[in-house]
């Protein structure tokens, strides 16, 4: 009887945790500690602590954690369980810094410094879409079909179905980057 190979066990559950869930997911546990090192104080003392978890594998430890794990759930239930509901994160856009709070089923989104331009993206689980609300109304941005393909809604009001592949995606974009052409004459 031959021994038991704890590597060979492992990369098997490894492959077979990306082979079955096909999700990469957010690596929302990874995520944080290394935001968390980043945020410690100046860059030797980040390098330190970056070294010192890794000797200690937390490092490892936390990517094996949310690759067989924490992602698989977020794949299969739709939720992040690392997802931080009430947390606001500063993002740098064209027309200035937008300030991104996480919802229990989106995000609310505000210009800085303009609170009254501001908009929430909903998902509706019920539904399995994505809405976006700006003004007290709802508009359906997208809906996941059962079939492979998902529902659009254009700027100009069209609806467009597309594939969940690279071709659904390059359509997406091409109708977009059309309706955006010609709003611009």
């Amino acid at each position: 009887m031959k021994k038991f190979n704890l590597k060979m066990a492992a990369t098997v559950m490894i492959c077979g945790a990306f082979l079955f869930s096909s999700c990469v997911g957010s690596f929302g546990l990874h995520s944080k500690l290394s935001s968390w090192n980043q945020n410690i104080s100046n860059k030797a003392v980040n390098e330190l602590v970056y070294l010192v978890l890794n000797i200690i594998p937390v490092y490892g430890v936390c990517y094996l954690a949310d690759a067989l794990v924490i992602n698989s759930i977020e794949f299969w239930s739709g939720s992040n369980p690392m997802a931080s509901i009430g947390d606001v994160k500063k993002v740098q856009g064209e027309n200035g810094n937008y300030l991104v709070e996480t919802l229990e089923n989106g995000y609310s989104i505000t210009k800085e410094g303009d609170e009254n331009a501001s908009m929430e993206l909903i998902y509706d689980k019920d539904l399995n879409s994505w809405n976006v609300v700006a003004d007290g109304i709802s508009t359906e941005l997208i809906k996941m079909n059962n079939d492979g393909t998902a529902n659009m809604t254009l700027p100009n009001g069209e609806d467009l179905t597309v594939t969940l592949d690279e071709q659904g995606v390059a359509d997406a974009r091409q109708a977009i980057m059309a309706d955006a052409y010609y709003a611009l004459k």
